[in-house]
């Protein structure tokens, strides 16, 4: 699978150890940041193959899911407070779903998450 980076190939790691700039103290490392652009990637390719997409573009639909799973687990959290629920269900999730989400796209959501769900409980 071909990496989202400019280039295509893998960026080497410099060591820091040895240059004298902390001492006998470990580098510190950059925090990891959780994103969803493999995810995204991924499915730009199976739409369409012969399509790209910028660091720009690719940060703004990051928030846009970001945006989305908070609105999406929000709703599901005050469905299962006012139900007396401790715990977020896939039900939960499909009626937040069918809330949040306008007509055809929360009928694609809900087979898609229904079928991943079957996947997911089948394999276990």
């Amino acid at each position: 699978m071909a990496s989202p980076t400019k280039s295509g190939r893998k960026k080497s790691v410099k060591s820091t150890k040895g240059s004298g700039l902390s001492g006998d103290k470990k580098a510190r490392r950059k925090a990891r940041r959780e994103t969803y652009s493999i995810y995204i990637y991924r499915v730009l390719k199976q739409v369409h193959p012969e399509t790209g997409i910028s660091s720009k573009a690719m940060s703004i639909m990051n928030s846009f899911v970001n945006d989305v799973f908070e609105k999406i687990a929000s709703e599901g959290s005050k469905l299962a407070k006012y139900n007396k629920r401790s715990t977020i269900s896939s039900r939960e999730i499909q009626t937040a779903v069918r809330l949040i989400l306008p007509g055809e796209l929360a009928k694609h959501a809900v087979s898609e998450g229904t079928k991943a769900v079957t996947k997911y409980t089948s394999s276990k």
